[in-house]
Protein backbone atom coordinates (compact mmCIF):
# COMPACT_ATOMS: atom_id res chain seq x y z
CA UNK A 1 0.00 0.00 0.00
CA UNK A 2 1.47 3.35 -1.13
CA UNK A 3 0.74 6.33 1.03
CA UNK A 4 0.92 9.74 -0.64
CA UNK A 5 2.38 12.57 1.37
CA UNK A 6 0.33 15.72 1.28
CA UNK A 7 2.01 18.52 -0.66
CA UNK A 8 3.20 21.45 1.40
CA UNK A 9 1.25 24.60 0.77
CA UNK A 10 4.17 26.94 0.25
CA UNK A 11 3.46 30.63 -0.22
CA UNK A 12 3.88 31.86 -3.78
CA UNK A 13 5.17 35.33 -4.52
CA UNK A 14 4.37 36.18 -8.12
CA UNK A 15 5.09 39.91 -7.84
CA UNK A 16 8.61 40.32 -9.28
CA UNK A 17 8.87 43.87 -7.91
CA UNK A 18 8.84 42.63 -4.32
CA UNK A 19 11.68 40.15 -4.77
CA UNK A 20 14.97 41.52 -3.47
CA UNK A 21 17.89 40.16 -5.42
CA UNK A 22 21.38 39.89 -3.91
CA UNK A 23 24.07 42.19 -5.27
CA UNK A 24 25.68 39.25 -7.12
CA UNK A 25 22.51 38.66 -9.11
CA UNK A 26 22.06 42.36 -9.88
CA UNK A 27 25.62 42.65 -11.23
CA UNK A 28 25.21 39.48 -13.27
CA UNK A 29 21.88 40.57 -14.76
CA UNK A 30 23.29 44.03 -15.54
CA UNK A 31 26.28 42.32 -17.20
CA UNK A 32 23.95 40.47 -19.55
CA UNK A 33 21.79 43.53 -20.21
CA UNK A 34 24.81 45.72 -20.98
CA UNK A 35 26.08 43.06 -23.39
CA UNK A 36 22.77 43.05 -25.22
CA UNK A 37 22.76 46.87 -25.43
CA UNK A 38 26.32 46.94 -26.76
CA UNK A 39 25.51 44.26 -29.32
CA UNK A 40 22.37 46.02 -30.55
CA UNK A 41 24.04 49.45 -30.87
CA UNK A 42 26.93 48.14 -33.01
CA UNK A 43 25.26 48.75 -36.41
CA UNK A 44 24.57 52.39 -35.54
CA UNK A 45 28.11 52.95 -34.30
CA UNK A 46 29.61 51.29 -37.39
CA UNK A 47 27.38 53.40 -39.63
CA UNK A 48 28.56 56.58 -37.85
CA UNK A 49 32.17 55.44 -38.24
CA UNK A 50 31.60 54.77 -41.94
CA UNK A 51 30.07 58.21 -42.46
CA UNK A 52 32.89 59.94 -40.62
CA UNK A 53 35.59 58.16 -42.62
CA UNK A 54 33.92 58.48 -46.02
CA UNK A 55 34.64 62.16 -46.65
CA UNK A 56 35.09 65.52 -44.96
CA UNK A 57 31.40 66.41 -45.10
CA UNK A 58 30.46 63.15 -43.42
CA UNK A 59 33.00 63.77 -40.68
CA UNK A 60 31.59 67.25 -40.11
CA UNK A 61 28.04 65.92 -39.98
CA UNK A 62 28.89 63.18 -37.48
CA UNK A 63 30.97 65.60 -35.41
CA UNK A 64 28.10 68.08 -35.23
CA UNK A 65 25.67 65.33 -34.22
CA UNK A 66 27.99 64.22 -31.42
CA UNK A 67 27.90 67.73 -29.91
CA UNK A 68 24.15 67.60 -29.21
CA UNK A 69 23.15 66.82 -25.64
CA UNK A 70 20.78 63.90 -26.40
CA UNK A 71 23.57 62.16 -28.30
CA UNK A 72 26.01 62.90 -25.47
CA UNK A 73 23.51 61.41 -23.02
CA UNK A 74 23.19 58.29 -25.19
CA UNK A 75 26.97 57.97 -25.45
CA UNK A 76 27.29 58.37 -21.68
CA UNK A 77 24.84 55.50 -21.25
CA UNK A 78 26.80 53.43 -23.74
CA UNK A 79 30.00 54.21 -21.83
CA UNK A 80 28.32 52.93 -18.67
CA UNK A 81 27.25 49.76 -20.51
CA UNK A 82 30.77 49.22 -21.85
CA UNK A 83 32.55 49.72 -18.53
CA UNK A 84 30.05 47.66 -16.57
CA UNK A 85 30.29 44.85 -19.11
CA UNK A 86 34.10 45.05 -19.04
CA UNK A 87 34.52 44.99 -15.25
CA UNK A 88 31.78 42.40 -14.67
CA UNK A 89 33.32 40.28 -17.43
CA UNK A 90 36.66 40.35 -15.63
CA UNK A 91 34.84 39.30 -12.46
CA UNK A 92 33.18 36.39 -14.28
CA UNK A 93 36.52 35.32 -15.76
CA UNK A 94 38.08 35.38 -12.29
CA UNK A 95 35.24 33.24 -10.98
CA UNK A 96 35.74 30.81 -13.89
CA UNK A 97 39.27 30.13 -12.66
CA UNK A 98 37.91 29.62 -9.13
CA UNK A 99 38.87 32.95 -7.61
CA UNK A 100 36.31 34.56 -5.33
CA UNK A 101 34.01 31.56 -5.28
CA UNK A 102 32.76 31.89 -1.71
CA UNK A 103 29.59 33.85 -1.17
CA UNK A 104 31.33 36.56 0.87
CA UNK A 105 34.04 37.07 -1.74
CA UNK A 106 31.49 37.07 -4.58
CA UNK A 107 29.49 39.79 -2.84
CA UNK A 108 32.67 41.79 -2.27
CA UNK A 109 33.72 41.46 -5.91
CA UNK A 110 30.25 42.58 -7.01
CA UNK A 111 30.57 45.71 -4.91
CA UNK A 112 34.05 46.30 -6.33
CA UNK A 113 32.63 46.09 -9.85
CA UNK A 114 29.93 48.64 -9.01
CA UNK A 115 32.53 50.93 -7.42
CA UNK A 116 34.90 50.70 -10.37
CA UNK A 117 32.08 51.49 -12.78
CA UNK A 118 31.04 54.51 -10.68
CA UNK A 119 34.60 55.90 -10.51
CA UNK A 120 35.21 55.31 -14.21
CA UNK A 121 31.92 56.98 -15.10
CA UNK A 122 32.89 60.05 -13.06
CA UNK A 123 36.01 60.36 -15.21
CA UNK A 124 33.98 59.86 -18.39
CA UNK A 125 31.39 62.45 -17.38
CA UNK A 126 33.98 65.06 -16.46
CA UNK A 127 35.89 64.46 -19.71
CA UNK A 128 32.88 64.20 -21.99
CA UNK A 129 30.56 66.90 -20.67
CA UNK A 130 32.99 69.85 -20.74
Amino acid sequence: MIVKKPKKQRPKNLNLFTIRLPVNAVVSIMHRASGVVLFLIQPLMLWALYLSLRNEQGYSAVSMQLQQWPVKLLLTGLAWAFFHHFYAGLRHLAMDVHWMTTLQKARFSSRVVLGLVAVTMLFVIFAFWK
